[in-house]
């Protein structure tokens, strides 16, 4: 296929006072910031579902992208010729932005057959595709990941299927997606129960579904350890949609269950931005819980809209909302195998074929400067300082905690020396203004 993004060069790092919409503004991969450079703590990559699967189409109309490739556009186009013609697409489109990494769903890059052999026989020829794609490019592979969630079979979900054979059909397809991405290398491995939950308590038994669940992690935990793969498994929160309650509402839950079924040690969390708003949360509160649970691993970077409450995946743009979640991160100490995958997508009116780029770009821009903003306050200390302060008369109280003093030898010893709590300011005001001008001043 020849170029399909003709318009385009290689993106470059421009600088600040650049206005060219195709050239980086704070983005310059090899900028060492805080000890790694920018590309080494970013991990960018770009998911292939939105920006290459997905056409535009929504539960209100029909597609509006040009994707070629997609049968919405070209029934006639074997599926198999469709899925080489977008993976050179996606592969170009890597290449020209430098974004070091890509995730897929295995019915991204491969159509599904009639059969689960068939399937699989689609999903390895494509895998092999890839391989050679990768290797000419440099791009590596984030993460791999199963949809189990679109097909009718998984309506009632897939793990948590009151049938069996959806179960099995389910674990089959995550044990072959599995196999693929470790041939291609992928540093972690994605749960995304997109249906495990319910519409209704009335023909729900919960107890009987969790344990599906906890028996199917277990399942994926055995299977990673009898193929050798190396990369991490994370379990993606989401609170609702499709379903009314999901049973991985927010990193808490996920950690809840984790625990009740041992797997706190071998399953850690991705993080999506839009899922952490629409669970009632701020992302850096997600990437706090996820940091002091142990169980930290990747974040899907995008955003919601606070008056449309449903999954809408757009590009990040806030460089204050990112610098806190960029805090948290830096605080917890980085990634390891997780990085910022892009799952967002265009806006439906956005259907000029360069419109990928200036939307990634954007996104970029945004969490490159939130990483300078953020390194910025670690590196000055008053807001850590300020933070110890307020915790400061527990410095002296260490037996509270330590199990020394009992409830009621802290009943005797307020009666007798009645100690009133000073009021102290939180200073909450002043600390988003130090935030505010760390921003103001990232260069």
């Amino acid at each position: 296929m020849s170029e399909f993004f003709d318009t385009v060069d290689t993106v470059r790092y421009e600088g600040p006072e650049s206005d060219n919409p195709f050239a980086f503004r704070w983005y310059d991969a090899d900028r060492v910031v805080a000890g790694r450079t920018m590309a080494e703590h970013l991990r960018f990559g770009v998911c292939y579902w939105h920006s290459f699967t997905w056409d535009g189409f929504d539960i209100f109309g029909a597609s509006t992208q040009d994707r070629p490739w997609h049968p919405s556009q070209n029934a006639a186009l074997d599926p198999m010729d469709a899925a080489k013609m977008k993976m050179e697409a996606a592969f170009e489109f890597f290449e020209k932005l430098g974004a070091p990494f890509f995730s897929f769903h295995d019915i991204d890059i491969a159509p599904a057959g009639a059969t689960f052999a068939e399937s699989c026989r689609n999903l390895d020829e494509m895998i092999d595709l890839a391989a050679g794609h990768m290797e000419r490019t440099g791009t590596k592979l984030l993460w791999g990941t199963t949809n189990a969630f679109s097909h009718r079979r998984f309506m009632a979900g897939a793990a948590t299927n009151p049938d069996p054979a959806a179960f099995r059909y389910a674990a089959a397809q995550v044990a072959h997606c599995m196999s693929a991405t470790k041939r291609l290398g992928g540093a972690n491995y994605v749960l995304w129960g997109g249906r495990e939950g319910y519409e209704t308590l009335l023909n729900t038994d919960l107890t009987r579904e969790l344990d599906q669940l906890g028996r199917f992690m277990n399942l994926v935990v055995e299977h990673k350890y009898a193929i050798g793969f190396e990369g991490a498994l994370l379990i993606e929160p989401k609170p609702f949609e499709p379903t009314k309650h999901q049973y991985d509402y927010d990193v808490a839950t996920v950690y809840g269950f984790l625990k009740k079924y041992g797997l706190e040690n071998e399953i850690k969390v991705n993080i999506e931005v839009n899922h952490a708003t629409l669970s009632g949360h701020d992302f850096h509160h997600e990437i706090a819980t996820a940091v002091n649970s142990g169980i930290f691993g990747s974040i899907d970077a995008n955003a919601g809209d606070d008056r449309l409450g449903w999954d809408l995946d757009r590009f990040p743009s806030s460089v204050e909302q990112m610098t806190l979640g960029m805090l948290e991160i830096l605080r917890g100490g980085g990634f390891t195998t997780g990085g910022l995958m892009f799952d967002s997508k265009l806006r439906r009116q956005s259907v000029s074929r360069d419109d990928l780029f200036i939307a990634h770009i954007g996104g970029m821009d945004t969490m490159a400067r939130s990483l300078l903003a953020a390194a910025s306050i670690i590196d000055d200390g008053e807001l850590d300082s300020l933070r110890d302060a307020r915790y400061a008369g527990w410095n002296s109280e260490q037996d509270l905690l330590d199990g020394k003093v009992s409830l009621q030898q802290i009943h005797d010893e307020l009666l007798a020396h009645d100690v009133e709590p000073a009021h102290t300011s939180g200073r909450q005001e002043m600390l988003e203004r130090l935030v505010a001008r760390h921003i103001e001043r990232a260069r």
